[in-house]
């Protein structure tokens, strides 16, 4: 499958470790940025240590352990952002705000404990200065209004600690709205008046605002009243596989509109299917519907998932830069979809 933006490859050499050449200089240029791993949440549950090196036991009984320090390394990535992760088990929680805030300092004492190897960042410019330190940038986002406990002051206090985004769903309603699947879903009801304030807020803090799980009407609302660029962290798009997951072409152009970003999921149950094709295919779809400004990676590793095998974790990263290559995407637009792209909506949020 070729998209609009392609452009023909020849005379491709392969080095020693069946990267072509091109791939490994194009990766080793364009440091992946990563949108959504939930690897905090283990930090917090079980103590996983990002700094130590793990081989999950089995691919496919995987669902966590997918990345650390040493394979974000090896993989060429440049930065991860981490979704905090609170899960509401009934309508309306208290000490969910704790959670997220449990989750930071989980991050912060990783930072404190080796700084030369990952560091939080905010801006662009923070993850451009970790690229030349040689440091791994750390950023933050969380999945689901529902951490605010109804409180939009809570923003700012999250904004200070370093949060960069925040997703107005997760799988249940809350104050902003309804998911797209999962408990409180309402189809024909979007936004409510306290979520449009919460978007109001999230750009005046310098917060983007994350579409991901939102359903489909509150998705548009969202775009239709953006002052800055939103994104969608980790997703598949329609129009390469059917899925409740995965959002329409209408919604890749309201995001493109407003200068936002798309990251593609890693998860085969998503993208229809294993292996690195399905994964190439939502990539092309969305550059085809949207344009090259809009691809990202939003694998979702360590969030329940089981990977496409040659992305189970960080170091299939230059396989992925390879086959968007073979596949016909120019190295500018690959740049783009590893790592400008959101370098851009960074600068601009």
């Amino acid at each position: 499958m070729k998209s609009k933006s392609c452009a023909k490859q020849t005379g491709r050499q392969v080095a020693r470790d069946g990267l072509s050449e091109e791939a490994r200089a194009l990766h080793d240029a364009s440091p992946a940025i990563d949108l959504h791993a939930d690897t905090l949440m283990w930090s917090r549950w079980l103590g996983y240590d990002l700094h130590a090196r793990h081989e999950p036991p089995l691919w496919r009984a995987a669902f966590g352990g997918h990345i650390d320090v040493p394979r974000m390394r090896e993989g060429g990535m440049g930065a991860q952002f981490f979704g905090l992760v609170s899960i509401p088990v009934a309508k309306r929680m208290f000490g969910l705000a704790r959670v997220i805030d449990e989750q930071i300092d989980v991050l912060e004492e990783f930072v404190a404990r080796r700084p030369a190897d990952v560091r939080l960042a905010r801006t662009a410019d923070d993850v451009e200065a970790c690229r030349r330190d040689g440091v791994l940038a750390a950023l933050l986002g969380i999945e689901g209004a529902h951490a605010l406990e109804g409180n939009l002051e809570r923003l700012e206090a999250f904004a200070r600690r370093g949060v960069r985004y925040l997703g107005l769903l997760h799988f249940s309603s809350n104050e902003a709205g309804h998911p797209a699947y999962g408990r409180g879903r309402r189809d024909g009801e979007g936004l409510t008046p306290w979520g449009f304030e919460l978007v109001r807020r999230c750009e005046a803090a310098g917060v983007l605002v994350d579409l991901t799980h939102i359903n489909r009407r509150g998705f548009l609302d969202a775009c239709e009243v953006a002052m800055r660029p939103p994104i969608v962290s980790h997703t598949g798009v329609l129009g390469a596989f059917e899925h409740w997951r995965n959002i329409d072409d209408q919604q890749l152009r309201a995001v493109a509109d407003k200068g936002g970003v798309v990251g593609v999921i890693f998860c085969p149950r998503y993208v229809g299917g294993d292996g690195l094709e399905p994964v190439i295919q939502h990539l092309h779809h969305i550059i085809d519907v949207a344009g090259e400004d809009v691809p990202a990676l939003g694998s979702d590793w360590d969030g329940f998932i089981v990977p496409t095998r040659e992305l189970m974790d960080p170091r299939g990263l230059p396989l992925l830069t390879d086959a968007l290559l073979r596949s016909g995407v120019s190295e500018r637009v690959v740049a783009k979809v590893l790592r400008g792209n959101v370098m851009r909506v960074l600068r601009e949020a």
